[in-house]
């Protein structure tokens, strides 16, 4: 019966769009840390820079005006940030 309901398709197909966006963002961003991975690496730096991640999730909560609660920001970007280490490493093994 929902699938008769013009205003759930609708929400339903915005939010496939938006899950798209998120996975080509994801991409982007996986593309853009492996660059900078092999940047570092090739100039003996460590590609872990736990400043950095601080700064992002400092800057990431500032900019965020909800309703992602603080906490859940935190928990994305954890996951976020867990998640582009693991795939950068198993490109390198690719």
């Amino acid at each position: 019966m929902s699938e008769n309901d013009p205003l759930i398709r609708q929400l339903r197909e915005q939010i496939s769009d938006n899950d798209r966006a998120i996975v080509d963002a994801i991409n982007a961003r996986l593309k853009l840390v492996a660059r900078l991975k092999g940047y570092k690496e090739s100039r003996g730096l460590s590609f872990v820079d736990p400043e950095r991640e601080e700064w992002m999730l400092q800057y990431l909560a500032r900019a965020n005006r909800g309703p992602l609660s603080s906490d859940g920001l935190q928990e994305l970007f954890d996951e976020i940030l867990a998640l582009t280490k693991r795939e950068v490493d198993r490109g390198e093994e690719s």
